[in-house]
């Protein structure tokens, strides 16, 4: 008996790992400038991310174009959205940026411990790529 509950624990963490291992944008990263950390999770069939620490935890979202949200603090905001997996990168969603106050189109990759996030207006040529580190 001990020996089956043993094969199926060892099982299930294998398929834990498993589960994991074809996700690897899920997590925490830290952006190239060291002032925000995003966690990326999914919800349903989509990805999101949370920018859930920020250097100046105070920094209020001032440039949001709807006036109603100025007021709501930056940490916390969720950041990424709607992220479908298509073989090894994730696109169709959106990335916020607080600096700017600005959505973008957006499309991420994962490439080991690093993560290119590029935004983009129209096609992905016209944007700009930052490039995440995981944090283990």
């Amino acid at each position: 008996m001990k020996k089956l509950m043993l094969s199926c624990m060892a099982m299930l963490l294998s398929l834990a790992v498993f589960a994991q291992s074809n996700d690897p944008v899920i997590g925490k990263w830290e952006n190239s400038s060291k002032e925000g950390r995003i966690e990326i999770y999914k919800k349903g069939d989509k990805y999101f991310g949370k920018l859930y620490w920020i250097k100046d935890a105070s920094k209020k979202d001032v440039n949001n174009p709807d006036e109603k949200l100025r007021s709501r603090n930056i940490q916390g905001l969720e950041i990424l959205t709607n992220f479908t997996k298509k073989g090894k990168t994730y696109e169709g969603g959106e990335i916020y940026d607080p600096k700017s106050g600005k959505t973008y189109s957006c499309k991420m990759t994962p490439k080991g411990d690093k993560l290119e996030v590029r935004g983009f207006v129209g096609v992905s040529l016209l944007g700009r790529t930052e490039v995440f580190t995981k944090i283990k």
